[in-house]
Formats: structure tokens, sequence, C-alpha cells
């Protein structure tokens, strides 16, 4: 084992995969369980289309892709988070609209313009070779931004996570503290769209918080315990993909999915 790592990573590819999927792994499973909880799962998914959107659109008119994309897919959050509130359009329909909206303008604009090339579909499937020193530099950054924000909030979003009216009670900003989740998890979205692709995403947000779910009844058992399944399931699926050249999105989406089947099994067995 120790021999495979080795060889993996004298490839700098790699090494760049790696630290942007371990740290992409660390924060979506942080949010996913405030997510999952607050039934808002699906933001990921509608996030992760507006993503690819904007990445078309950048790559069409030779915009900084990720400069460009997460001001727009932070911009969608909120402006989920508005429909859902003001509107009184539910939150499943609100993220229909919007994520096939701009999932329909960058499809247009790309293939009016350059077409589908290897740029965008690596963007919508993912891929380690898509990474550069930019892109790995960028993620440590805004995902130590992310964490930092988590960490000093914490109490806040456990509470507006389990009982947004007792919250707003109390004083707590509701509706600040929703848009601070919707922001770190566009962040987070954009941050994984190079290597997960917009299609499996949000495979990382949900997976390791319903497999902690199935073990764990504390929110902060939960919250650790989604930290590691989700750092292990990225590692266990880099390797896998690395070994069989399989794609790596659908890798550790399969390791993810094998560690739920896992898990519920075991809780089934407990009760």
């Amino acid at each position: 084992m120790l021999e495979l790592m080795a060889t993996m990573l004298s490839y700098p590819f790699m090494i760049r995969a790696f630290v942007v999927g371990i740290l992409i792994a660390l924060c979506s499973s942080l949010l996913g369980v405030s997510l999952v909880l607050k039934r808002y799962s699906m933001i990921g998914d509608g996030l992760s289309h507006v993503a690819f959107g904007s990445f078309a659109v950048a790559m069409v008119f030779n915009f900084a892709p990720m400069t460009f994309t997460i001001p727009v897919v932070i911009l969608a959050a909120f402006l989920l988070l508005r429909l859902s509130s003001d509107n009184g359009i539910q939150g499943d329909a609100a993220t229909a609209l919007i994520c096939s909206s701009a999932l329909a303008i960058g499809i247009t604009t790309a293939s009016m313009t350059t077409g589908l090339n290897t740029d965008i579909n690596n963007f919508l499937f993912g891929s380690i070779l898509a990474l550069n020193n930019h892109d790995v530099i960028l993620s440590i950054v805004l995902s130590i931004i992310v964490l930092t924000l988590f960490v000093i909030f914490y109490n806040k979003l456990f509470t507006v996570t389990f009982d947004e009216p007792f919250a707003s009670a109390c004083g707590t900003n509701v509706h600040g503290y929703n848009m601070l989740l919707a922001f770190l998890t566009a962040i987070t979205i954009v941050l994984g769209m190079r290597m997960m692709g917009a299609l499996l995403i949000s495979g990382l947000i949900v997976f390791p918080a319903l497999t902690a779910m199935r073990l764990c009844h504390h929110f902060r058992q939960t919250i650790i315990w989604s930290a590691v399944l989700s750092v292990g399931c990225m590692t266990a699926g880099l390797l896998f993909s690395y070994l069989w050249g399989a794609p790596t999105g659908a890798s550790v989406v399969l390791t993810n999915l094998f560690c739920f089947i896992i898990a519920s099994l075991v809780a089934r067995l407990k009760r």
C-alpha cells in the first residue's frame, strides 16, 4: 500500500487531486449534515447545474472559469432562498427553476459558439487532469474560509438546523444564517466541479451525511463521522480510479454508496 501511494504521489496531477479532493470532501461533509437535516440537500444538485452553465459561458467568452463562476453561483444560492421565502415557491420547485434555466443558458451559449468541447465536458463529468496549480491554490484558500466560518458559527448553524422557530424566538437571524449556509455550499460546489463534475458533486454532500446518520444520533458525532467517511471515501475513490482507470467522480460516489449500504445494514442489525 505504501509503495502504491508513493507511486501515485510521484505524479503531480495526483498530488493536486488528493489535496483538492480531501479539502472538498471535508467541506461538503460538514455542510451536508445541516443541508440534509433542513431538507436542503437538493440545493447542491441545483447549484451544480448553475455552476456548469456558468463554466460554459466563461469558456465561451474566455473568462477565468473559477473567478467568473463563484460569484454567479453565490448569487444563485441567495436567489434560491429568496424565491422560496418571498414568493411562496417550494424549495424543490425553486431549485428546478433556477438550475434548469442556468443549464439551458450554458448549453445554448456553448452550442452556438464553440460547441460542447472537451473543457466543458470535463466540468460536466469531472476530470483530475483538468486541475491546475491555480485551482489548487484557490481551493486551499476558499476551503480554509469555508471551514473557518463553519467552526465560528457552528452553534448558530446547529440551532437553525434543528429548530428555526426557536432560534428566531431567541433573536437569532435565521435568514442570515440560512444565507451563510447557502454561501458556503455555493463555494464548495464550485470547488468540487473540476474533479467531480456537475452531475456527481451533490453526492459528496448527501452520501456522507446520510451514512453518518445511520451510525450516530448526536449532531456533533454525526458531523465528525461524516467528515471521516467523506475523506476516507475520497481517498478510496481516487485509489480505485488510479488502479482501474475509472472516472474519478463516479469512483468516489460509488465508494460512498458502498459505505452507505454497509452502514444501513449495520443499523438494521442493531435494531
